[in-house]
């Protein structure tokens, strides 16, 4: 089924009333349920909403493509839409979006949805679509420009051309990606398929797209490619590349440089890729800095810990709340506390093994998820990400080291030599090295506490506070706690306690809120977590920051450590109590006083909002940082 097909007459909408996103999803919502299309105007809204919760659907040039694959869809329909100066709809380039194309999927149609998707996004890469229908003034007229960009009618004035058009020699091959896998992945195929075509050159794209990998590329296409292009923000097979030449850049370079990115593939500008780890580097030589590469390979192990995070940390919030209410030994406050904790226990392994996996492929994962192990004992996130780059990199030495063996041996290096050789250097430098080390900055912070227990308590107080944020759950984070908890335990005064609990409610609320105002500076997938974050922060989990100080340390870090000595020192100031050594928002009703309560939630406030305003101010935008 094609667009024009899809697209109703009567769902046009010419003139927007609508001045803001909210406004926007409710009157698509309404004139599907106008016209007979879903059952409810009220549950296709909030399938709308879910989806945008999961990221902006305004792809940016103007454009957005809100969409939902909802039970309450009676008949499979695009409504099109046009918003005369545009409205503010939290597009990826931060531009006003004026052209609306909104999907309505029944629940069951399989991937018709994606499928429509992905013959939007390619029309609007064409030269002239937006524009065009930027100046319709009918409905026919709006059929009219689809008809003239659509995907079928291009590949007919394409075969009449190749009829009379000496094909080239040169073969070129791609691969598309992005996270969500819907827009961008489509967007760059058809940008790429288009500078290619400007210069007589054959290429074929494959796509990872949300629904699955298309138009696979064969291994004899890959022994005939000149060179071959990955344009992806996620990783993709490479291991069928290798002896090839290879360009990998982000996926956003694939929609916006795809001349340059052709033109570099056509004069053969690209290094040999080696699976094996050999001379060559994976990547051309321009394409990723060593930071850019590092970032890749953070983002792949934070994007895997995501969902250990929002899943166990709900869960452990909500159990929070079954404990003020029904006791430590409730049924259900057990089952919830240990179900999110368990959850939580996968975090550092889970990061550090698909750390090692993004630099040394599959073989570093199982060394990578034994080092994030034993750093969870006791040297934290920040011991866990050491060790997953160490264990990649010592798996690809192995690699390089290897290669030379006769091919006789070479089932060996996969099922016997990665593996036993991997883990035991990486588990003995963790052993012997990491924690160790930190298991003697825990000593010293500890001692260097106790001599500053009698100094001022705003300056004590701000110290507390300003550690639980630094490395959050890693030894300077548990050497605050421990400090607290003893003199929590040996005098009953819960300044301390507070102190470090607002230090480690702050950070996950502070990226909250530059969540939440800075939209524009997050990815995809960092933006999901706002609400989790708010949850997790208000019930003193610390942890939503993780993925977000893992990826970017230098501009998240000290926001939130400056948010939380602030946080810290009001505290100290007033002489907040905690009657509790955890729970967040839930033991305010146990507090003394009600001064004291709303104290401490105003210290929270104040400390996450100069933490989100500083991060929100000194983060880069996604794209600055890859490019």
């Amino acid at each position: 089924m094609e667009i024009r097909d899809l697209l109703k007459k009567d769902l046009m909408v010419l003139d927007l009333k609508a001045e803001n996103k909210d406004e926007a999803i409710k009157e698509i919502a309404d004139k599907f349920f106008e016209k007979g299309y879903v059952k409810s105007a009220e549950d296709f809204r909030e399938g709308l909403k879910e989806r945008e919760a999961q990221g902006s659907t305004a792809l940016g040039e103007s454009v957005a493509i809100p969409h939902s694959k909802n039970k309450t869809v009676i008949e499979p329909a695009v409504l099109f839409a046009r918003k005369k100066q545009g409205l503010d709809y939290e597009a990826l380039d931060g531009m006003p979006t004026e052209i609306f194309f909104a999907i309505a999927a029944p629940d069951g149609e399989n991937n018709l949805h994606v499928a429509t998707l992905a013959e939007l996004s390619k029309m609007i890469m064409k030269d002239g679509f937006v524009d065009d229908l930027k100046k319709v003034v009918s409905e026919d007229e709006v059929y009219a420009v689809i008809e003239k960009y659509s995907e079928n009618k291009e590949k007919v004035k394409e075969d009449i051309v190749g009829e009379n058009k000496e094909k080239s020699d040169i073969n070129l091959l791609a691969v598309t990606a992005c996270p969500n896998g819907i827009a961008h992945t489509y967007m760059a195929q058809e940008a790429l398929e288009k500078a290619a075509k400007a210069r007589g050159v054959n290429i074929k794209v494959e796509t990872n797209g949300s629904d699955g990998i298309k138009n696979r590329l064969t291994q004899a296409e890959i022994e005939k490619a000149d060179a071959i292009i990955i344009a992806a923000d996620k990783k993709v097979e490479t291991a069928r590349f290798n002896g090839k030449k290879l360009i990998q850049r982000p996926v956003s370079d694939g929609i916006r440089k795809a001349d340059d990115l052709v033109d570099r593939a056509i004069k053969g500008e690209a290094n040999i890729y080696h699976e094996e780890g050999g001379e060559s580097k994976n990547y051309d030589e321009e394409g990723q800095s060593l930071g850019q590469k590092i970032y890749g390979d953070l983002m792949n192990g934070i994007s895997h810990m995501l969902p250990f995070v929002i899943g166990g940390g709900i869960l452990l919030a909500i159990s929070f709340l079954f404990e003020r209410f029904a006791g430590d030994e409730s049924t259900v406050f057990t089952f919830l506390n240990r179900l999110g904790g368990d959850a939580f226990s996968f975090l550092i392994p889970i990061l550090a093994g698909y750390i090692s996996y993004s630099i040394a492929d599959r073989p570093g994962l199982m060394p990578g998820m034994v080092a994030g192990l034993m750093a969870s004992r006791g040297a934290g996130f920040i011991g866990g990400l050491i060790g997953g780059f160490i264990a990649g990199y010592v798996v690809n030495f192995l690699k390089k080291a290897t290669k030379n063996l006769p091919k006789s041996v070479e089932g060996l290096k996969p099922m016997l030599i990665y593996p036993v050789l991997g883990l035991l250097i990486v588990g003995a430098i963790m052993f012997f090295a990491i924690d160790p080390v930190f298991t003697g900055v825990n000593n010293f912070i500890n001692n260097w506490l106790m001599s500053l227990s009698g100094t001022n308590m705003v300056l004590l107080g701000a110290l507390l506070a300003a550690m639980m944020a630094i490395d959050m759950g890693g030894p300077i984070n548990k050497a605050a706690y421990a400090f607290a908890i003893g003199a929590f335990t040996d005098t009953g005064i819960g300044t301390f306690m507070a102190a470090v609990m607002v230090g480690g409610m702050v950070p996950p609320i502070a990226i909250a809120i530059a969540t939440t105002f800075f939209k524009n500076k997050f990815n995809e997938e960092q933006k999901k977590t706002t609400v989790t974050n708010y949850i997790l922060g208000a019930s003193f989990i610390t942890e939503g920051a993780i993925p977000f100080a893992a990826a970017e340390p230098q501009t998240v870090l000290p926001s939130c450590v400056i948010g939380s000595a602030i946080a810290g020192a009001i505290v100290g100031y007033f002489g907040i109590s905690a009657p509790a050594p955890h729970g967040g928002i839930f033991i305010l009703p146990a507090m003394s006083s009600l001064n004291h309560a709303l104290l401490f939630v105003g210290a929270v406030i104040v400390g996450a909002i100069v933490g989100g305003l500083i991060l929100g101010a000194i983060k880069k935008k996604p794209e600055e940082i890859l490019g």
